[in-house]
């Protein structure tokens, strides 16, 4: 992604808001790191007005921090923050499952086995993008299935406050963990198309709670490391 790409034809904030999000997301911009508005201005083409306004929603989603006199900066993930963000994905994620029964179809289950067979691939050849990218694939089209587009905006806005924190741990781990990270997701696939809904939305809560422990991992071994 080029920031000096030319912004869409959409309003500028909305544009704006989607090129910062995606640069978060993917790591371009790192924790703590401070978003210098003239800079970024400057790099996009615009004036401060549009740039503030995205930067405003970008803080009601919980992606950047404003404080005062010292600026924008990309948010650093708390403890609590991440509790609170895992615990709610928790319940997303196992309405989801609950509201699968019914719509998980043989197409759509060959669709997801598909996703998981190149992550496995991707985790193989220790591609660490490859698998992140996946990964979202994977759950945005879990999303899809329940027929129920409040639920995959909000799904969707959930998993975005921590993706760049899970690509970061991800990063973190070695090529046998990488590939234990890529197979729990065929897992969880199986258990889903086993039809025990109670027994899937247990692997739901185990996938979102490892994800979310591999976060703090790699936030520990981060600090050992400095």
């Amino acid at each position: 992604m080029n920031a000096n790409e030319p912004l869409p034809d959409q309003s500028l904030a909305d544009a704006v808001v989607d090129r910062l999000r995606a640069a978060i997301s993917s790591g371009m911009y790192a924790p703590g790191e401070h978003l210098v508005e003239r800079r970024l201005a400057h790099e996009f083409g615009i004036s401060h007005i549009p740039l503030r306004e995205a930067l405003a929603r970008l803080t009601e989603e919980g992606l950047v921090v404003r404080l005062p006199r010292r600026g924008a900066r990309v948010a650093s993930l708390t403890p609590r923050m991440l509790e609170e963000v895992s615990s709610l994905r928790v319940v997303l994620e196992q309405f989801v499952v609950r509201r699968l029964k019914g719509r998980f179809t043989p197409d759509a289950h060959a669709g997801l086995q598909a996703i998981v067979d190149q992550m496995l691939l991707a985790a193989d050849q220790h591609d660490l993008v490859r698998v992140h990218e996946l990964d979202q694939q994977f759950h945005q089209r879990l999303w899809e299935l329940t027929d129920n587009s409040l639920l995959v905006e909000v799904a969707a806005q959930m998993r975005s406050r921590t993706s760049h924190f899970y690509r970061a741990a991800a990063a973190s781990l070695a090529p046998d963990e990488l590939r234990r990270h890529a197979y729990s997701h065929q897992e969880l696939l199986d258990v889903i198309a086993s039809g025990d809904v109670r027994a899937a939305e247990r692997a739901m809560a185990k996938h979102v709670e490892d994800a979310a422990r591999r976060i703090v991992d790699a936030q520990v071994t981060g600090m050992e490391e400095l």
